[in-house]
């Protein structure tokens, strides 16, 4: 069980909170109580990726052992209102606990209330492996892992699908039609009709997929958010958009052409093939699914990411946020609209 530390007397200043030194200070005065008086944080260093939070590496150091850690944190420590549908970072700390012993994992050793020195932030343990898709699907190390991350998959998603709702925290509830309609309204919103979109909602309207019971969803379960190693599976990261929800969600979106990374002849995230998934997913005790059923959701999350794309070339034009990669991430809508048009040729 994790410990939580309330303020320890830091004015919550966003511009002090954002800072290394402060974000330094305030886990130096943690290693200080949980690990001991001697102990020390060395190599704070922030990480690249993590659009809505911040990641840190750091190392505790005390007597003569090293503690490996991650530290997740909201960005300047302190919460803001979002338009997403995010949970916030105590929750997705609850939801790593539920996950522990039944699914590949970090372990959450802290987690910080907003008032805390370092703001609304949770550390876990740092788990050895590669996120980078590119590398994970292209180089000769994780050659052996490629021919295991199929199965390893399937048998991780049974076992998110499994945890019982009973033992989850407060989690939003959304379906396949709640998503299609919030993402219509967004995209209806920036009057730009695009063709193969209006084909994509016509074709989800009248072919709506048979309700099945809810369960976790992880939300965003695809390369990039899963750290290999040499093996195969290390860990399931990132469960920022977990929810109530429809289990072939996840399927799906794992199998969407973008999260493939150029491996398209591999439906499953660039590396495997569906069937073998689905029959891992259902041997671990997971709900038995067709191919054909997965079809429903993968043009759905093509779509979501399209329009998703979109929100993001916006944030570009507009100023809101003029970094390179919310361009480069927005041009890509294009991409998605090609690849709608090859699955909905596929059903037709």
């Amino acid at each position: 069980m994790a410990l939580r530390l309330g303020g320890m007397g830091v004015p919550r200043n966003c511009d002090k909170m954002g800072s290394q030194d402060q974000i330094l200070k305030g886990l130096q005065a943690w290693a200080g109580q949980f690990y001991g008086a001697d102990a020390t944080v060395e190599r704070l260093v922030r990480l690249s990726g993590g659009a809505s939070q911040e990641t840190w590496s750091l190392d505790v150091e005390q007597g003569g052992k090293v503690v490996d850690l991650i530290l997740r944190r909201v960005p300047g420590g302190v919460s803001a209102a979002r338009n997403s549908e995010a949970i916030g970072l105590g929750t997705e700390a609850k939801l790593l606990s539920c996950a522990e012993g039944e699914v590949p994992a970090p372990k959450v050793v802290q987690v910080f209330e907003p008032d805390s020195d370092i703001g609304e932030a949770f550390l876990m343990n740092r788990i050895p492996g590669q996120t980078i898709a590119r590398k994970i699907l292209r180089d000769d190390i994780y050659s052996a892992a490629r021919g295991r991350l199929t199965e390893q998959c399937g048998q991780a998603l049974a076992a998110i699908h499994q945890i019982p709702p009973e033992a989850l925290p407060d989690l939003p509830k959304s379906g396949g039609l709640d998503q299609l309609a919030k993402y219509e309204t967004i995209y209806r919103d920036f009057n730009l009709p695009r063709p193969a979109f209006e084909l994509a909602i016509a074709w989800l309207k009248s072919n709506r997929p048979d309700a099945v019971p809810p369960v976790l969803v992880h939300g965003d379960f695809r390369l990039g958010n899963l750290i290999v190693d040499e093996t195969g599976l290390a860990a399931v990261l990132d469960w920022e958009l977990a929810h109530l929800g429809d289990p072939r969600e996840d399927i799906a979106w794992l199998c969407v052409n973008s999260w493939r990374f150029g491996y398209s002849k591999n439906r499953v995230g660039g590396f495997g093939d569906l069937d073998e998934l689905l029959k891992t997913y259902q041997t671990a005790g997971g709900r038995t699914f067709s191919t054909e059923e997965i079809d429903w959701w993968e043009i759905l999350g093509s779509l979501k990411w399209g329009i998703m794309c979109m929100i993001m070339y916006e944030a570009f034009r507009s100023g809101a946020d003029p970094s390179v990669e919310r361009a480069a991430i927005g041009r890509r809508v294009s991409e998605t609209e090609i690849d709608l048009i090859n699955l909905l040729e596929k059903r037709a």
